[in-house]
């Protein structure tokens, strides 16, 4: 009668496959110290085996015992070569890791340009100051156009501007010019055939 994977016992590590399982619980069932330690070498030397590339790796031989160790659920008796891992380290969770939870006014602009345009609120007046704000200004109309590639109009950039720098940076429309930016469409494919060889 035919074994089906589905019907058998789950695999405690998969990529290592049923066979190196079974001669683990094979090296369980053996009495004599001895032969187990010469059976858990030959379990990884079959392991090597497998997986060659992992020579490349690091501290590869403890890696191969602690996975000997978690395939036999940590009740292999044999001398390790090397303080294999314990049961309670493979429940341990990592640290949260910490997100920022600032809100962004629009998440068009995104939060660097946000900080972008704090910074330039509180710069002296000068070339550079303006430099700056022009740059601004036109990425800004760059990221809106990324969104509504039908147009943007430069008065809702300098509203978004004055509205970010809370007054600080006012432009005004009658005077000042964005760039005209063109959304570019992919170009269609080629209809020509290639010709046969």
């Amino acid at each position: 009668m035919l074994k089906y994977n589905t019907q058998q016992r789950r695999l405690i590590l998969p990529e290592y496959g049923r066979n190196i399982q079974q001669m683990v619980e094979h090296c369980l069932s053996i009495e004599d110290r001895d032969e187990r330690n010469a059976c858990a070498r030959s379990i990884i030397d079959c392991m090597l085996n497998l997986f060659p590339d992992i020579r490349q790796k690091e501290g590869y031989e403890q890696q191969l015992w602690d996975h000997l160790a978690i395939m036999s659920n940590f009740r292999l008796d044999i001398d390790y070569p090397f303080e294999v891992i314990q049961p309670d380290s493979l429940e341990s969770r990592p640290q949260p890791v910490f997100y920022p939870r600032n809100g962004i006014g629009c998440r068009h602009y995104g939060h660097n340009l946000e900080a972008m345009i704090e910074t330039a609120s509180h710069m002296e007046p000068g070339e550079e100051r303006d430099a700056l704000i022009s740059l601004l200004a036109n990425h800004m109309k760059k990221m809106l156009l990324a969104i509504n590639p039908e147009g943007v109009d430069d008065a809702k950039v300098f509203k978004d501007l004055a509205n970010y720098s809370h007054g600080a940076i006012r432009l005004d429309p009658a005077s000042y010019r964005l760039h005209q930016f063109k959304v570019v469409a992919p170009p269609a494919p080629s209809k020509k055939k290639k010709k046969k060889k």
